[in-house]
């Protein structure tokens, strides 16, 4: 039976839940309010929706990989304090939505909130999400995901920096199998949770990266009073230094090796790659740290205090 508008609108104002919610649950009770409610309260919908204009900024980032090291998958669920991120119940649910997107075809988000939640069947994930936010008690979201499906020999590698603070996963080509390759994802991962390359090597920088901070670096050198006699060509040579400088700073295998500060990356890896006996590469990696470019809540725990005795 189709939902009736008029009580769409009732059945959203009396329990907050979305719009496209109510009009599925009338439409599963033929209509009746009350068994619409319950079944909203049965998903847990009617409880979150009064959380979910709460800011979820804290959270963390979670990897799961496949037993077969074949498929890897890295999450990112925000919740509103850090206490809840320390919880272990929302760590246990963490985890599993990292399993979850491990064996999951979902391109996007919303295709992956549309799916069958794997260990309870009768709800989606993101019914399934409500109902977490029903329990924990805090307006939670599943912000992003990245999944890798490894394209060569070699190796996924996990690395969880701060209790899931900051989240890496690599992809590591190799045609040998090697113990060693453990090692040097967890460390190469390290160094990225750590300086945070925004590239793997000068080769993967784009053009318009390149042509972007030549210009900057041009404006700031003829700004410059202390160039103010040098001829064009002198500037043009510091400009090409200083990007060059700049390149090694955020390309990951030309930066320093954290462990080792007299050689690079990229010669850390050339040793690794002589020891098993064959060449290794970073075929690719992902970096999510919690809350990035996410606003957080202020807090006034003097204003909270005084709240609660009113």
């Amino acid at each position: 039976m189709a939902a009736d508008m008029k009580k769409v609108k009732e059945l959203r104002e009396m329990t907050g839940a979305g719009m496209m919610d109510c009009k599925k649950a009338l439409e599963e009770t033929n209509n009746d309010m009350d068994k619409a409610v319950e079944l909203l309260r049965e998903k847990g919908l009617a409880a979150s929706a009064k959380k979910a204009g709460r800011i979820a900024a804290e959270g963390i980032v979670a990897i799961h990989l496949s037993d077969d090291n074949k498929v890897g998958a890295i999450v990112e669920v925000n919740s509103e304090t850090d206490f809840v991120a320390k919880n272990q119940k929302f760590r246990d649910y963490v985890s599993a939505v990292a399993k979850q997107v491990t064996n999951s075809n979902a391109a996007d988000m919303d295709a992956f909130f549309a799916e069958t939640w794997a260990d309870d069947p009768q709800f989606t994930v993101k019914e399934e999400l409500s109902q977490q936010v029903a329990v924990i008690g805090e307006n939670l979201n599943i912000r992003r995901f990245e999944r890798y499906t490894k394209e060569n020999a070699g190796k996924l590698v996990s690395y969880i920096h701060g209790g899931g603070r900051i989240g890496v996963m690599i992809e590591l080509a190799c045609e040998k199998e090697s113990d060693a390759l453990e090692e040097l994802g967890k460390n190469i991962a390290m160094q990225i949770a750590a300086l945070n390359p925004q590239f793997i090597a000068t080769k993967d920088v784009p053009q318009e990266f390149i042509d972007k901070e030549t210009e900057i670096l041009t404006v700031q050198a003829k700004e410059d009073p202390k160039n103010a006699s040098k001829p064009d060509n002198i500037i043009a040579k510091m400009i090409e230094g200083r990007l060059k400088k700049e390149l090694k700073e955020i390309c990951l295998v030309e930066q320093a090796y954290v462990k080792d500060g007299d050689m690079t990356v990229q010669q850390y890896i050339n040793s690794v790659a002589k020891e098993v006996g064959a060449d290794i590469s970073i075929t690719r990696y992902v970096r999510f740290e919690t809350g990035e470019g996410l606003a957080k809540k202020e807090e006034d725990f003097a204003a909270e205090v005084a709240k609660q005795i009113q």
